[in-house]
């Protein structure tokens, strides 16, 4: 694995330096001797143009190099040529990183441009719904924040910390709109996940000291 992340991350070097030898060949020897090298610098090119190093960004990400994972993102030169699922995730990143910068205008744009071009997975698109959903009730705009964080429920959420925080969004949307029964009822899907994040559980207590008080 390690080696093919190494080719990976080499390739457009390794893809230039065949290129350069498969034309020494082909002036010295012809072009069938060169046509292997030819070929395996137009594969290499042509990956990492369309494919990208999107692949190494796991680990880094998993161990919170956030660093190493920018550096990875700002490699990719022409995001345009990527494949289009793998430019909806690159959106994504973008977006995911924007928003660790408390850039969240740089995060929306980012976040439209992925799910504009269709995520890959429908928990991806969720994903993506459910942060425009939280940036819009952020600047206070109930109705949109509203409309993306029902759209982020139907399409799916993969894990049940996010699940709950699109459920509490919705509890707070209703008790806004001091439509108490909906509050309730999401307030009770999001306790029956029984998430585990500080933040998650903090808004759950806080929540819970006001709902046993509402008629409904």
């Amino acid at each position: 694995m390690k080696f093919y992340n190494l080719i990976i991350k080499y390739r457009f070097y390794l893809s230039i330096v065949a290129l350069l030898l498969a034309i020494i060949v082909n002036v010295t020897a012809g072009f069938w001797p060169a046509f292997i090298l030819y070929f395996l610098a137009v594969i290499g090119l042509a990956s990492h143009f369309f494919i990208g190093p999107l692949r190494l960004i796991q680990e880094p990400m998993e161990q919170g190099r956030m660093e190493e994972v920018q550096k990875i993102i700002a490699s990719i030169w022409f995001p345009n040529l990527l494949y289009k699922p793998i430019r909806s995730t690159y959106y994504t990143l973008k977006g995911n990183l924007a928003m660790m910068d408390q850039d969240f205008d740089s995060a929306e744009k980012h976040m439209k441009k992925s799910l504009s071009l269709g995520s890959p997975m429908a928990e991806a698109e969720g994903a993506n719904k459910l942060q425009l959903g939280m940036m819009a009730l952020q600047k206070g705009d109930m109705k949109t924040g509203e409309s993306y964080v029902r759209q982020a429920i139907r399409a799916g959420i993969a894990d049940k910390e996010s699940q709950a925080v699109a459920f509490l969004s919705m509890c707070q949307i209703f008790m806004n709109k001091r439509e108490f029964r909906a509050a309730k009822d999401y307030f009770r899907k999001a306790k029956a996940l029984k998430p585990t994040t500080k933040q998650v559980t903090d808004q759950i207590k806080e929540i819970e000291k006001y709902i046993s008080r509402m008629p409904g």
